[in-house]
């Protein structure tokens, strides 16, 4: 407040520069409040803006103070947000097993701030046990091959040499064998990559190919059979393909041979259409519990099996440029093939 005496013993003269003095001052105060507003404008952009780009990070991101209160945290990191609890940040990097996931934290001290970043690396650690899997399987493969060889030509001379009422046992013997046979030829097609050598052939060969498999394949109950397909040329590899078709209609038999019903149906269905031969493998066994898993290798959705065959099978159709689609009504699996 301006003092009244004062203003009274000044002259004129002392008055208007005073009165100036006090215009400046003003005018002063003002610039500083608009510097200010632009300057507080400025600072709320910028964290909006920082905000959006720890938004747009694909990790979870917190910020933790000193005392441990949260201070910042983007939406990925409230989506885990009970990961956090379990976190040791006396580390600066970690792997963490959370709701069926695998995260690396990495932990940074900054001032009074410590900032946490999750990144989920389910993926890769999935890769890396798929690979030591392969490569332990593709060891064991080479290793029983010989002695799976020299037992099926033992049988197959036993078979001869029997006497009719063993022939069946002798005949599950070599069916048994033909299976060890065809997981570890999968194995090895598996565990080195796909290959196809594409020659021209008649889609009603893989029919045939199939036909002859089942006299090899052993199930319980009454399955009906309609494994016709077209004498329609087509490009593959055909050793490839037969193994594909082989391996949904086996998968369609042990569906059968899981469910409650005495009998059951297996067809296969033709059609042509934006370029494409769609062949469908219908069946009427158990329905698929998780589909997940479907085509994710050493993983089955059957009480036998070795997660193998419909793994191979979408690796091969893919390599011809196709894919493979899974069914609801009527169940089974569709193949597309260009």
């Amino acid at each position: 407040m301006i003092d009244e005496s004062l203003l009274s013993s000044l002259n004129s003269s002392e008055k208007e520069a005073f009165k100036k003095g006090l215009q400046n001052l003003i005018d002063q105060t003002y610039l500083v409040e608009k510097e200010y507003k632009k300057l507080n404008e400025s600072y709320i952009a910028l964290e909006a803006f920082l905000r959006q780009i720890i938004e747009t990070l694909p990790d979870a991101l917190w910020v933790l103070e000193d005392g441990g209160n949260l201070f910042l945290q983007n939406s990925e990191a409230l989506e885990i947000s009970s990961l956090l609890p379990k976190m040791d940040l006396t580390k600066n990097s970690n792997e963490i097993e959370h709701n069926d996931a695998t995260y690396l934290v990495k932990t940074v001290k900054k001032g009074d701030k410590t900032i946490i970043l999750a990144t989920d690396i389910t993926g890769e650690k999935r890769k890396e046990r798929l690979a030591s899997m392969g490569q332990v399987a593709a060891h064991l493969s080479h290793e029983i091959r010989n002695p799976i060889g020299s037992i099926s030509l033992l049988v197959s001379s036993l078979y001869k040499r029997v006497d009719t009422s063993s022939k069946p046992l002798v005949l599950e013997m070599k069916k048994a064998i033909w299976r060890v046979e065809r997981i570890i030829k999968a194995t090895l097609l598996f565990s080195k990559g796909i290959q196809p050598q594409f020659n021209s052939f008649f889609l009603n060969e893989l029919a045939n190919e199939c036909e002859l498999a089942l006299h090899n394949y052993s199930y319980t109950k009454a399955i009906t059979f309609s494994l016709e397909l077209p004498k329609v040329s087509i490009k593959g590899d055909k050793d490839l393909l037969v193994l594909v078709f082989q391996n949904l209609l086996f998968n369609a038999i042990d569906a059968i041979e899981e469910s409650e019903l005495e009998d059951g149906n297996i067809s296969f269905k033709y059609s042509l259409a934006n370029n494409f031969h769609l062949i469908d493998v219908i069946d009427s066994g158990k329905e698929i519990l998780n589909e997940s898993v479907l085509f994710e290798p050493f993983k089955t959705t059957k009480t036998k099996g070795n997660g193998l065959g419909l793994a191979l099978s979408l690796q091969i159709v893919e390599a011809h440029g196709g894919k493979i689609e899974l069914l609801k009504e009527p169940k089974g699996f569709r193949v597309l093939i260009p």
